[in-house]
């Protein structure tokens, strides 16, 4: 809808917006009190954003009425607006739990859609929101999921004001040449996840050395997490045991959790430190998650 905030884009390489975003979600979740921006400046430089580049990334989120801002002083003061935490909460909630054991009785979910050429904001609004949600273009316009309940589909069309589509589920037939999940590039994937496996491997047992800094800590996990919230609008989602043999989606999900949850107390120590130089209770304020409290929605 026109008056709904819209999330920062995931971009390939250091968003200043998406970042803010995260570290919000990930160190002040659900908590009362604001942050000052020289403090959110600060933390964004650990990620080499600019100073000039992080201001101008707080305006764009107050403009999109993601953040809510108040002045002391001289000072601006932001956090996110409870909507806005709600839906990161959510998100959350769903990386958390991808790879957790499903069932899956065969049935796919499938929307047909055609957007014209004057409306391709909302073309690429709903490829992305589908893609969040399972699904995968079989044809350019035919999308399936193994996951997906028609009716949060046929919401999720409504929501963008997509009028020519049509939303069904149905069963294929193994004999055919194209099967649904050639939706899916999942030799590209495999590779990707082997990829991710052996760099977290690394990283798990530098922490567990202790190689590994307060600000080496925050930058990795930070970033840790920016590469796995990609990998929902990836996997079809379907059990281990309907996936092609040794797929490594399972090792990926282990190996998450286990390096997450071991760099989150060095970041938060180094959130603390940055944050504490400009305001000692949004410092103490700030926590991080692990992810079974994603998984909770725990404070």
């Amino acid at each position: 809808m026109s008056g709904e905030p819209t999330m920062p884009r995931t971009q390939g390489g250091p968003s200043p917006q998406h970042l803010l975003v995260t570290l919000l979600g990930d160190y002040w979740l659900r908590q009362d009190g604001d942050l000052p921006s020289a403090g959110l400046i600060d933390l964004l430089a650990e990620f080499g954003i600019s100073r000039s580049s992080a201001r101008a990334a707080l305006n764009r989120l107050r403009r999109r009425r993601l953040v809510d801002t108040r002045k002391a002083g001289r000072r601006t003061y932001y956090r996110l607006v409870g909507s806005v935490a709600e839906r990161v909460a959510d998100g959350a909630r769903r990386i958390a739990a991808f790879g957790t054991p499903v069932e899956w009785d065969g049935t796919w979910t499938v929307v047909a859609f055609s957007v014209p050429e004057s409306r391709r904001e909302s073309r690429h609004l709903l490829r992305s929101r589908l893609r969040w949600c399972g699904f995968a273009p079989l044809y350019d316009a035919v999308w399936v999921s193994a996951s997906a309940r028609p009716e949060d589909t046929v919401a999720l069309l409504a929501d963008l004001d997509i009028a020519s589509a049509t939303v069904f589920t149905g069963t294929s037939e193994p004999e055919l040449d194209r099967s649904p999940l050639a939706a899916w590039d999942l030799r590209g994937l495999a590779a990707v996840y082997t990829s991710f496996v052996e760099e977290t491997e690394a990283l798990l047992e530098a922490v567990r050395a202790g190689r590994v800094s307060p600000r080496q800590a925050l930058v990795a996990r930070t970033r840790l997490m920016d590469t796995y919230r990609r990998f929902p609008g990836m996997d079809p989602g379907l059990p281990s045991h309907r996936m092609p043999p040794g797929w490594p989606r399972d090792r990926a999900c282990a190996l998450f959790a286990r390096a997450y949850n071991a760099l989150g107390p060095l970041a938060e120590a180094r959130v603390k430190q940055l944050m504490g130089v400009h305001d000692g209770a949004a410092a103490d304020r700030a926590r991080f998650q692990s992810v079974q409290e994603m998984l909770d929605g725990s404070d």
